[in-house]
């Protein structure tokens, strides 16, 4: 009777995995994460490093804001290229949590990645309490029409 029972929890677990991993959007489209600047002394697994003109710079691996922090956005040509920036309105409690970030990191570097790649930094230089967060520029037109396919455009009504 154990053997049986054994075999059984044991098919269930096998069919049950692909299941329980597969609960989010499927290889989540237009990923954008920003990093806040942190010291470099810290746990190697916690941090990162990027070089911003010859220097050496850490940030966070644990995003400050991501997409989950987003309701909506909008692209403009960022005048380098065929290049794009985009304007993303966040959330109330992200609104307030990027306020309280700026407040208290003014100097420091907070650095965006779009689908795993570094691709804009800014310093931040005083608080920020509209709730809008900018990538200045570094997106392709690929990317704001993956972000079409996760985010409403600012202004639109429709939520998808």
């Amino acid at each position: 009777m154990n053997l049986r029972l054994t075999a059984w929890v044991a098919f269930f677990a096998l069919v049950a995995s692909p299941v329980a991993t597969s609960g989010g959007k499927a290889g989540k489209m237009g990923m954008v994460t920003f990093h806040l600047e942190t010291e470099g002394g810290g746990n190697p697994k916690m941090v990162f490093d990027q070089m911003d003109d010859g220097k050496q710079r850490f940030f966070t691996r644990a995003p400050e804001i991501s997409m989950n922090d987003m309701v909506a956005f909008t692209p403009f040509p960022s005048g380098e290229g065929d290049e794009y920036g985009i304007v993303f309105q966040l959330k109330d409690a992200a609104k307030r949590r990027l306020n309280g970030i700026s407040i208290a990191n003014q100097g420091k570097y907070l650095l965006a990645q779009v689908n795993g790649r570094v691709v804009d930094g800014v310093i931040i230089d005083k608080p920020v309490d509209d709730g809008l967060i900018v990538v200045w520029k570094g997106l392709s037109s690929e990317d704001v029409t993956l972000f079409d396919k996760v985010l409403p455009r600012i202004g639109d009504d429709q939520k998808k």
